[in-house]
């Protein structure tokens, strides 16, 4: 059985010597009956691929709805989990240089979720903390991202969300991703919105 790519659908097809082997009437994988149209088999990078566009796009009007884009709701999260880290320890933990951050910062502290303190232990930078206004507009993120969750996941049952919660969490590890933050912040504009 050998696997063909058709754009980003991979499509399964089998060897001539197992079609031979069929019984008269015995559709064999692969095979189609007159009439049929033959179905392709997708791949699971292309399936993750797919849902995981699918669900980023979701959630991006979710976050609209209340007036962020993506890359603001997750910066806002990170603050709001970790307050007193400071821009650089951010970037770093986001994978992007600290200079791409700075207009998601800016932005964010413009609207008055998130301010800079000077750090004690380091009086030339700057700690960034979700201020009453971040933890509200948080606390409807957070909201959102659980009528997101359920929304996404609705066909699946409680124990087969756990499966692929353990699945998908022991891929993203063995790929070396970091847990709750996503990879596109690695490839932010420089003049990302804030």
């Amino acid at each position: 059985m050998s696997t063909v790519y058709y754009g980003a659908v991979a499509t399964t097809k089998t060897p001539a010597a197992k079609l031979d082997e069929a019984q008269p009437g015995e559709t064999q994988p692969g095979e189609t009956q007159p009439g049929e149209t033959q179905r392709k088999r997708t791949d699971i990078a292309f399936l993750l691929a797919q849902l995981g566009a699918y669900a980023a796009e979701r959630f991006g009007e979710r976050a609209a709805a209340l007036d962020f884009t993506r890359p603001q709701a997750g910066l806002l999260r990170l603050i709001s989990r970790e307050p007193g880290l400071s821009q650089q320890a951010v970037a770093r933990r986001l994978g992007t240089p600290p200079s791409r951050l700075v207009a998601l910062v800016d932005g964010l502290e413009q609207r008055g979720l998130i301010e800079r303190r000077r750090n004690p232990g380091d009086r030339r930078n700057y700690a960034l903390h979700p201020t009453a206004a971040g933890e509200q507009a948080m606390a409807a993120l957070s909201q959102v991202s659980l009528e997101h969750e359920q929304a996404i996941s609705a066909p699946l049952t409680p124990a087969e969300r756990a499966q692929l919660g353990q699945l998908l969490g022991k891929l993203a590890a063995a790929h070396g991703l970091v847990p709750g933050v996503h990879p596109g912040y690695r490839h932010l504009s420089a003049r990302e919105p804030g």
